[in-house]
């Protein structure tokens, strides 16, 4: 599942995230990187999809942080609104990834140095509706 993929709309990106679900044990960081309205939460809600969750997904923009239900338990998590790296901690994101749960950082360059990302995800809005995905594994 690792690779770059292309999406020529919204129904396609939710595939994607599904698919990428299948990935996901537990424990894991997923970072998702790309500028506002490249298919991020999309992303997201396929993975949610996948992981057996029917609850409604959407951008933890004001909020920064929300939690789902599937298979496991599902963090999302969008740092956009945080301004420094001291911020982070009362947040609590270090304690979120465990056995049975998963963990998705929207904006996460500002945690890069406290959070280990197992996952990489591109997001890249290349067209109206047509997006690119690149995900690569972190070790």
């Amino acid at each position: 599942m690792l690779g770059t993929y292309i999406s020529e709309s919204e129904k396609e990106t939710l595939a994607l995230g599904e698919s990428f679900a299948a990935q996901l044990h537990g424990g894991e960081i997923v970072a998702l990187r790309g500028e506002l309205g490249s298919g991020k939460t999309v992303f997201v809600k396929g993975v949610c999809r996948g992981l057996g969750s029917t609850d409604v997904v959407s951008s933890p923009t004001f909020v920064l942080i929300n939690e789902y239900n599937g298979n496991r338990k599902i963090y999302h998590a969008d740092l956009y609104r945080l301004e420094t790296e001291a911020q982070l901690p009362a947040l609590g994101l270090e304690e979120l990834p465990s056995p049975d749960a998963v963990l998705f950082i929207e904006w996460p360059d500002i945690a890069s140095k406290t959070l280990r990302y197992r996952f990489l995800v591109q997001c890249e809005q290349t067209g109206n509706m047509t997006r690119k995905f690149h995900i690569e594994e972190r070790k």
